[in-house]
């Protein structure tokens, strides 16, 4: 799924969330809720900002990925994995754990699927005998007996 369609998704299961912008380890945006690029990519930008501000705190430790910054107006919630980073906006008040999950479920959307594997087929080899099944010999119909009349 791209972008633009998961984030259309999460917009339409969360009714926490305002807005919304999906970028890269490079900042490049993919997609946003935003009518407006420049406001996209700042968005980007600052949340790419509190990853690395927070990171510095707990430096040596594994990799951020997950974060809440909650002021007085509504929250601001980033979510990275090893592809991509998503960023959104909420009012205030918002559910914590509900936000954290629809912003995952919408990253995890993102991932292209496995393509289905084909099943495997047998060469023969060339020792193998092509041989016919032997057809069971046909069974002799025997008469069925009447009883005998008393």
């Amino acid at each position: 799924m791209e972008a633009q369609q998961a984030l259309s998704d999460l917009t339409e299961i969360s009714s926490q969330i305002q807005t919304a912008v999906v970028f890269d380890g490079r900042g490049k945006v993919a997609g946003s809720t935003l009518a407006d690029a420049a406001r996209a990519d700042a968005l980007a930008k600052s949340a790419a900002e509190l990853l690395a501000a927070a990171e510095e705190l707990e430096a040596g430790k594994s990799p951020l990925t997950q974060l809440e910054v909650a002021t007085v107006e509504g929250s601001v919630f980033v979510v990275r994995d090893e592809q991509a980073t998503i960023a959104a906006t909420t009012g205030k008040n918002a559910t914590v754990g509900l936000v954290f999950h629809d912003l995952k479920s919408a990253l995890r959307s993102l991932k292209p699927k496995p393509a289905a594997r084909k099943p495997a087929t047998r060469k023969p080899t060339a020792s193998a005998k092509k041989t016919t099944p032997k057809k069971a010999p046909a069974r002799k119909r025997t008469p069925r007996k009447k009883p005998d009349a008393p």
